[in-house]
């Protein structure tokens, strides 16, 4: 079996045909067609249904697929180590909460840049669970998750810490008054968004459970709903500025035990850090110090 093969094979089965592969690959159809064949008679089995709109994976190929997928990150890993001479530079693709990117990671970032020119910068977002599932999938070298996490493939370092607070409509005077609207109702993230979870961990233990949920993609739209008084929802208090505080949003300090979260780094830990990921960290570590 041979990892250009594998390599072929992915870029068909992701793109639904081999004309697609062969002009991602910047080579002739034949060549994409040679090369599944050979792979095809390798193994034994067939990994392709063909028909005239391109070409769908068969039983054998998506379980092929996942290693598949998983040998070309690791060619591009293997590449990208060999080129490492220690130098911070090239591409950096990090993850993080948007509550962390907003409240944490602007100054940051912009120093970091200043700090190491030669390495370009790439921030995507997320919620807990979906920035796990992308670093798990090398997707991304490292991210910014709500801790703490657990996880045999995964180093974890402690980073930031905050404090959750439970936001109402302004005309709620306590977290008692805000949890006593006959049509309470969750304003949050999608699934995945680890401060939901907790929220509805709190709202279990006083007894509180099965209400009706608002989804919205974005913090701002979700501090919108909240100020209308359309529900409540769990943040961290410092992301509520003068904007929101006092007569558009009412933010309730929950005991320590429900209020105070830890932000941690997670990683592969069997990917090698990139030198730029290294002076990342190393940059997030000093500067939180300060």
């Amino acid at each position: 079996m041979d990892a250009r093969d594998l390599a072929t094979f992915e870029a068909v089965a992701r793109l639904g045909g081999m004309g697609r592969a062969a002009r991602e690959l910047n080579t002739v159809q034949s060549n994409v067609t040679q090369r599944v064949r050979r792979l095809e008679a390798a193994l034994g089995v067939a990994l392709f249904e063909r028909s005239r709109s391109g070409a769908r994976l068969t039983p054998a190929g998506e379980r092929l697929m996942p290693y598949a997928a998983r040998i070309d990150a690791l060619l591009d890993e293997a590449g990208r180590a060999a080129r490492d001479d220690g130098a911070p530079r090239g591409t950096l693709t990090i993850g993080s909460l948007e509550t962390t990117a907003a409240l944490r990671l602007s100054p940051l970032l912009a120093s970091y840049a200043r700090a190491h020119s030669g390495v370009d910068l790439v921030l995507r977002t997320g919620t807990t669970a979906e920035l796990i599932e992308r670093v798990l999938d090398r997707e991304l070298e490292g991210a910014f998750v709500c801790g703490p996490v657990v996880h045999p493939l995964l180093a974890t370092a402690p980073t930031f810490e905050e404090e959750l607070a439970l936001l109402s409509a302004p005309t709620d005077s306590s977290v008692a008054a805000a949890l006593q609207h006959p049509d309470l109702r969750l304003v949050i993230l999608r699934a995945g968004c680890s401060y939901r979870q907790r929220l509805e961990e709190i709202l279990a233990r006083r007894g509180i459970v099965g209400l009706r949920r608002l989804e919205f993609g974005t913090l701002e739209a979700i501090l919108g709903a909240v100020a209308a008084g359309l529900g409540i929802t769990l943040l961290p208090r410092a992301l509520i500025g003068p904007a929101w505080r006092g007569t558009r949003i009412r933010a309730h300090r929950l005991k320590p035990s429900e209020a105070h979260v830890q932000t941690v780094f997670v990683r592969r830990r069997d990917m090698l850090p990139s030198s730029a990921l290294l002076a990342f960290q190393n940059h997030v570590t000093k500067q939180h110090r300060r």
